[in-house]
């Protein structure tokens, strides 16, 4: 069984965290917090096909230049090769889970 509590745990971005629940070459399953005010940096993904499902809070995703306000329960998803960025303009923070079939380690390209 694997939780947020057990689970793998690094940092990223500004103060941002995330928990690997599923890291196999093939696929990823990753819970994440991103803190109020903080952003990824814009990018995009040769071969890995995404999905993000809010948890709770609201997360802002731009994709191809389309933004998109998701509230918790929702999601979006990402196809390979088109440029994107998440970000938590909220007063809270968001929590979200993000689903990359295949992993996206070797696979992205920074835009900004």
């Amino acid at each position: 069984m694997i939780s947020k509590d057990n689970a793998e745990h690094y940092h990223w971005g500004d103060n941002c965290d995330g928990w690997y629940l599923v890291k196999r070459q093939d696929m990823s399953i990753i819970h994440e917090r991103m803190p109020s005010g903080t952003q990824e940096k814009r990018h995009y993904h040769h071969q890995s096909r995404q999905f993000f499902f809010v948890l709770t809070g609201t997360l802002t995703m731009e994709l191809n230049g389309e933004i998109h306000t998701l509230p918790a329960q929702t999601g979006l998803e990402i196809p390979p090769g088109e440029p994107h960025q998440a970000s938590n303009s909220s007063d809270s923070d968001v929590e979200f889970m993000v689903i990359s079939h295949p992993t996206t380690r070797g696979d992205r390209i920074d835009l900004s």
